[in-house]
């Protein structure tokens, strides 16, 4: 009988064609690496790194490469190799891997994970502002974890959102990522992103939809999965609205993300502004949608909307009384920056998103369908409704069934105290 550390997890030749040419060097590793030949040297010619998985190449044909994740003592990968043929774990996320390379009985190199003082690549890979706050924290605690030097590879303009408060990250932008990383050899790469299918797991050890966003990147990257505020650091800290005001977005990705109640905004905005608040909108856009639906800018509201940088919204934010949103990044932006975070959402379940007390769901209504593990968040369909497609009452009543007295009983609380 096989013991547990006899259990091959990952055999090449029982791969299926798509899984062994995905386990295969360059292609997707290439985003990463640039490079189908392993960075670092070891010894009698054998070249290895942990870009995007654990990659092995040997010089001479005949010899065996075998790789065990030492943390859970399980053989992963055995297989034997051509002359200048690569190795690669189907594994792509974080795994403390440890390779011996053999020549019949006798050990060439052996090499266990071991990034202290060495240079690590990670991408975010989601261009989403909300992924970039959400798993910057998990990225720092990676840096901490194995006392690294850490390159973060991001979209453009979320740089200036985290460089001061993480000074000890590198940070390059992803439109220039290849010319700013020139000649570097990293010693392990790893890209964070929610993979589709979901149950991919060669991509992201979990699935995103039974666990939080931000929990989901600390398991790819192998750090405790605890939840971290980020540290945003605002850049000006200056007041620049005399009275007190309240902050609003009410934009989203996709219609099951907004709050979908027709009296829902302009009686809010109404109440805010009886209750003696300024209400800023400060979406990105006035207007978002498909053609022929247009989510249009919440009556009643100023307009704070267009292309400012992010840092703007952050001071707005930090002097705001509070905020009321959607599950979008402006949420996690409020909730970085300290500012209490009234979050409307149905779609999605509390547990996806970061604790806050006044998460605003109606469980009596459909809920949750983007944790369900039976349906798959589609993200070319603006109109994704799993559940009730093909009824016209029944689409979207997540948030259309929460109404605005639901949301005024959430936040009258902060507008009786002022809370901070």
């Amino acid at each position: 009988m096989n013991t547990p550390a006899q259990i091959l997890i990952d055999s090449p030749a029982a791969m299926p064609p798509t899984a062994r040419a995905s386990a295969q060097p360059g292609g997707y590793a290439a985003s990463l690496t640039r490079s189908d030949i392993p960075a670092l040297m070891g010894r009698e010619g054998v070249r290895y790194d942990f870009n995007h998985g654990c990659r092995v190449q040997v010089p001479v044909a005949g010899w065996r490469v075998r790789m065990r994740d030492l943390d859970t003592n399980s053989i992963v990968h055995d297989e034997t190799l051509g002359a200048g043929e690569v190795a690669a774990s189907r594994r792509k996320y974080f795994v403390r891997f440890q390779f011996d390379v053999f020549d019949g009985a006798r050990l060439v190199f052996s090499h266990a994970y071991d990034a202290t003082w060495r240079h690590v690549l990670i991408e975010i890979g989601s261009g989403a502002l909300g992924d970039a706050i959400a798993w910057m924290p998990s990225v720092e605690a990676f840096r901490q974890q194995h006392e690294c030097t850490v390159s973060v590879r991001l979209k453009p303009g979320l740089r200036a959102l985290f460089e001061e408060g993480y000074p000890a990250l590198q940070f390059v932008d992803s439109a220039a990522g290849d010319a700013e990383l020139e000649g570097e050899n990293f010693y392990a790469s790893y890209r964070l992103n929610c993979f589709l299918p979901y149950a991919d797991r060669d991509l992201q050890p979990t699935d995103v939809r039974v666990s939080s966003r931000q929990d989901f990147a600390s398991y790819m990257l192998g750090v405790p999965a605890i939840e971290r505020r980020p540290n945003v650091v605002v850049a000006s800290s200056e007041r620049t609205i005399r009275e007190r005001y309240v902050c609003i977005a009410a934009q989203a990705s996709a219609q099951c993300q907004y709050w979908n109640n027709p009296r829902g905004w302009t009686a809010l905005v109404a109440h805010l502004r009886a209750c003696g608040y300024r209400v800023l909108c400060i979406d990105r856009d006035r207007e978002y949608g498909v053609p022929g639906a247009l989510n249009k800018m919440p009556a009643g509201a100023e307009d704070f909307t267009g292309e400012r940088p992010l840092q703007e919204r952050a001071s707005l934010l930090s002097h705001a009384d509070f905020f009321i949103g959607l599950g979008s990044g402006l949420s996690w932006l409020a909730w970085a920056v300290r500012t209490p975070v009234v979050l409307i959402s149905g779609y999605a379940h509390p547990k996806s998103e970061f604790t806050t007390p006044w998460r605003v769901i109606n469980f009596n209504a459909c809920n949750s369908c983007y944790n369900d593990t039976t349906v798959e968040f589609d993200r070319a369909d603006f109109n994704w409704c799993p559940r009730h497609a093909d009824e016209a009452s029944g689409r979207y009543q997540c948030t259309s069934a929460i109404t605005p007295e639901h949301v005024m009983r959430v936040i009258d609380p902060l507008v009786v105290t002022g809370l901070r």
